[in-house]
């Protein structure tokens, strides 16, 4: 089973609470809420993302390219995959 299904509860309970985030910074800019307090969601969402994004990078570096089943060859190329998304992720 994939670290992911595995996981799922909390990984999803982790993107309600994003979800919930972005609601609230929507309702801010709605109601002209003062930019503190935009920006303290602004923060709170990036934190959370931070959180679940390393939640499912640790799982899958410790599934999938730790797994002593698979080739040298497909863990290669699952690395550079990887290493893509981390770049994209740090831009």
């Amino acid at each position: 089973m994939a670290h992911t299904q595995r996981d799922k509860k909390p990984l999803l309970a982790r993107v309600r609470r994003i979800k919930g985030q972005a609601a609230a910074i929507e309702r801010a800019l709605e109601e002209g809420e003062d930019c503190l307090a935009v920006l303290q969601q602004i923060a709170a969402i990036r934190g959370a993302v931070k959180g679940l994004m390393a939640e499912v990078l640790e799982g899958h570096l410790r599934e999938h390219l730790l797994d002593q089943e698979i080739s040298g060859e497909t863990r290669g190329e699952e690395l550079e995959q990887l290493v893509r998304i981390v770049r994209s992720y740090l831009k």
